[in-house]
């Protein structure tokens, strides 16, 4: 976690970017504009995303959150890494909401990559056949980013992570194939899959956060969540499952 006062603070993991200036992102306080601090645990966390998996993730564990969806382009640059690529949507999903807010912001972006490809959602049938054509039998990972920006002790704070999670998929047939693109499940999905749902049954296994291939690693977000002095989950308030 980094906290500085209206200063210099690098928002990129693995150290990629030279440190940006929170007054150039437009998340830098103006003279005033905070009157004093209000306990995280009364407010609300930010949700800068439009997933109903996430929100659900995070509502389940008692976490009140308010959804506030950023509008970014999430077309990959050329010859962009995976990690880089997820890292990079997740802070600019950050900055979009933390410039209009005092309350804490949690950003994020999930993506699905094979021998270094970035799987997006797929736009079609087909394209979404191919994707899980070239998953078949085979191991690949899930990349999520995570980004919280908020307030502590009159400072401006930015916590990043990154998890990655192995998940192998069975060696599923074309009838199989087709019967799942047929399902329309693969819509809004990176890598054309959800392992909470119908593609359970095409999944042989997972190595890491499960709840990090659903959209969010829940585990490692509390715990940022409390390393920073955010809003923290109630898990009695949470909902059981059934």
């Amino acid at each position: 976690m980094q906290c500085v006062d209206d200063k210099q603070v690098s928002i990129a993991p693995l150290g990629r970017a030279a440190p940006i200036s929170l007054a150039r992102l437009g998340l830098a306080r103006r003279s005033g504009e905070y009157s004093g601090l209000v306990p995280a645990v009364t407010l609300p966390l930010l949700l800068a995303s439009a997933s109903p998996r996430r929100r659900e993730l995070l509502e389940r564990i008692g976490l009140a959150i308010e959804v506030h969806p950023a509008d970014v382009d999430e077309t990959p640059q050329a010859g962009e890494a995976p990690d880089a690529y997820v890292a990079r949507i997740a802070r600019a999903k950050a900055i979009a909401i933390a410039r209009r807010s005092d309350l804490w912001v949690l950003a994020a972006d999930t993506t699905v990559t094979l021998d270094g490809a970035i799987l997006g959602k797929a736009e079609t049938p087909e394209e979404a056949t191919k994707m899980l054509r070239w998953l078949a039998g085979r191991t690949h990972q899930v990349l999520t980013a995570f980004v919280l920006v908020g307030e502590r002790d009159g400072k401006t704070c930015v916590r990043e992570g990154l998890v990655s999670s192995d998940v192998a998929m069975i060696d599923f047939d074309a009838a199989t194939l087709a019967d799942y693109v047929a399902s329309g499940e693969w819509r809004g999905k990176a890598g054309a899959y959800a392992i909470q749902g119908i593609a359970a049954a095409l999944v042989a296994g997972v190595r890491g956060s499960v709840t990090n291939v659903i959209g969010l690693p829940l585990a490692e977000v509390v715990a940022a969540l409390r390393e920073v002095g955010a809003p923290l989950p109630r898990l009695a308030a949470g909902m059981p499952a059934s």
